[in-house]
């Protein structure tokens, strides 16, 4: 069967379907990651977009157990190159054919990928609708796809109602949920971590009634700007507990100090950005999905940039001044993509140990 990509400035392409056999519009971005197509398509961070791979060549490792980052993906639908038919691995459950139409999101292939992605490049992200109608007029299908308005509540969709415990014998953690990774979970199991998932809108006295060692601000979609009971969670605790804040933590960390955000062009989304550490000089290689980003010119005196973009110089990652409190834009729980800033799990739990002791020499 045949199926639609169009775009929003117009531009059409003819593809083959694959997955879920349902109409979406959404927010069309683009991926360069090589693997890591399962984590990326169960993101959170992609609720409400159509997610493009400029890698050629995308399901030929099949679905595995292993690596779910969410366990109902909500991203609007998938665009490759070439949907492989036959998938090899050891850990191979099913095909991306079988899971994407399990979780009913549609996917589009066997079109150019790369024309996309410049086109996205040079305009900027915009939204698409992925359909079948091929009978439908084109103007009335472009019509329809401008008139359509995206929803901007997605934290809200993403982020767990209730509070949940992701059980250890170290430090308590409170996780604040606004459409967090599994990953990161696993990282804090890795050290053993006694963590408690929590809403997005929970407030700075119910957490603080949790009695944490320290407070995690997770990664999620959306634009920041639309937070704001989460900025006034965020001042009501920081000084009173250690923050580390990830993607989204980090861009809410920033508007509750003062600073502004932007949208990007076409944002940061692959497992290969360079990230300069300014302290040190120390490089590492990052994973990133954002759309948004922290205006450098904004920040207050409070806040120190402590990380940047080599390649567009964008602000990475920012330390409080006089509070245990960072933030980066990155990944480094990764998943997929290079663990070299895994340490950063390691300094949070160091800033808590160093708080602790400085409050009981009071």
């Amino acid at each position: 069967m045949r199926r639609l990509l169009i775009l929003e400035d117009g531009t059409i392409f003819e593809g083959d379907a694959f997955g879920a056999d349902i109409d979406v519009t959404g927010e069309i971005v683009f991926n360069t990651g090589m693997t890591g197509y399962q984590e990326s398509i169960t993101d959170q961070s992609y609720n409400g977009q159509i997610l493009t791979f400029t890698y050629p060549l995308i399901g030929n490792y099949g679905i595995n157990r292993d690596d779910y980052e969410s366990i109902q993906p909500t991203c609007k639908g998938v665009v490759v190159s070439e949907n492989t038919r036959l998938a090899s691995n050891w850990r191979n459950q099913m095909s991306l054919d079988t899971f994407l139409k399990a979780k009913n999101i549609p996917g589009i292939s066997g079109i150019d990928t790369r024309a996309l992605t410049k086109i996205i490049r040079q305009h900027g992200t915009m939204k698409a609708t992925l359909t079948d109608r091929l009978n439908d007029s084109m103007d009335h299908l472009c019509d329809q796809l401008q008139a359509t308005v995206l929803a901007t509540n997605n934290i809200e969709q993403v982020s767990t109602k209730t509070p949940y415990p992701a059980p250890g014998v170290g430090k308590n953690i409170v996780l604040v949920d606004f459409g967090l990774k599994h990953s990161i979970l696993r990282e804090f199991s890795k050290r053993d971590c006694n963590v408690t998932v929590v809403p997005y809108n929970t407030t700075a006295k119910e957490i603080l009634t949790l009695n944490p060692d320290g407070v995690m601000l997770s990664n999620g979609p959306g634009n920041p700007k639309d937070l704001s009971e989460a900025l006034e969670m965020i001042r009501g605790i920081q000084g009173k507990i250690p923050i580390f804040g990830i993607c989204m933590g980090h861009q809410l960390f920033s508007l509750a100090n003062g600073a502004k955000t932007y949208k990007m062009t076409f944002g940061h989304r692959g497992f290969n950005h360079a990230v300069r550490e300014i302290a040190t000089g120390r490089i590492d290689f990052t994973s990133q999905n954002h759309g948004y980003a922290v205006e450098r010119d904004t920040l207050p005196d409070c806040l120190i940039i402590t990380h940047e973009e080599i390649n567009d110089k964008s602000v990475e990652g920012v330390r409080h001044r006089d509070f245990p409190a960072f933030s980066v834009q990155f990944h480094p729980d990764a998943a997929p993509g290079p663990h070299d800033a895994s340490y950063l799990f390691d300094e949070f739990l160091e800033m808590i140990e160093a708080y602790q002791a400085d409050f009981a020499k009071r």
